[in-house]
């Protein structure tokens, strides 16, 4: 029972808000789905001391049922879910979706459109393109840490999806770690998995 003042829609009629939210901005309508590992953040050349922002599908591309799951999961939680538009490749929009309680604060003046009565707050973004990397040198030495923080901090991560399809949710940090202990032991010992 909820009992929060809010009810999650299902997926496809977020989707279809989402692509009404970008047709009103007169951005591109269809979507391209990224998670944490499909961003790259590189420093700026053009500008020192500031990053700029690509992504990937190449090397770590989404599973068709990524999103679904993500979606999933988020709507577990009580926590306000974004939809966010990063820019466009082509023509198509960059997506990522997010979900945190550190975006209740969030509207119209900060570019965030809001539906309280589902708790998904809609974040189209300025139209631009974000380019699609597609050199593995590039990916491999994106930026992971030591940068600001950022909005896109609160994603899903394609482990996590890989741990909600093989355990029912993702892993907690300590159970990650005993994971990988337990592969080298079987990499050393020569123990299938």
């Amino acid at each position: 029972m909820n009992t929060t003042g809010f009810s999650r829609p299902s997926l496809k009629t977020a989707l279809e808000t989402w692509q009404e939210v970008l047709r009103k901005h007169d951005l591109p309508v269809e979507p391209v789905w990224i998670f944490a590992e499909n961003l790259i953040i590189e420093p700026s050349p053009a500008h020192p001391g500031s990053f700029s922002f690509g992504f990937q599908t190449r090397f770590s591309p989404p599973d068709e049922d990524a999103l679904a799951l993500a979606y999933d999961h988020f709507s577990e939680t009580a926590a306000r879910m974004v939809f966010y538009r990063l820019g466009s490749a082509g023509t198509k929009s960059v997506c990522i979706l997010l979900c945190d309680s550190w975006f209740e604060e969030k509207g119209p003046m900060d570019g965030y459109e809001r539906r309280d009565d589902w708790r998904i707050s809609f974040r189209p973004g300025h139209a631009g393109e974000i380019p699609e990397v597609k050199d593995l040198k590039r990916w491999i030495r994106r930026v992971k840490r030591d940068r600001a923080f950022h909005d896109f901090d609160f994603s899903m991560t394609l482990e996590a999806i890989d741990e909600i399809k093989m355990h029912g949710r993702p892993l907690q940090p300590y159970e990650r770690m005993s994971q990988r202990m337990l592969n080298r032991l079987r990499t050393i010992l020569h123990v299938p998995t």
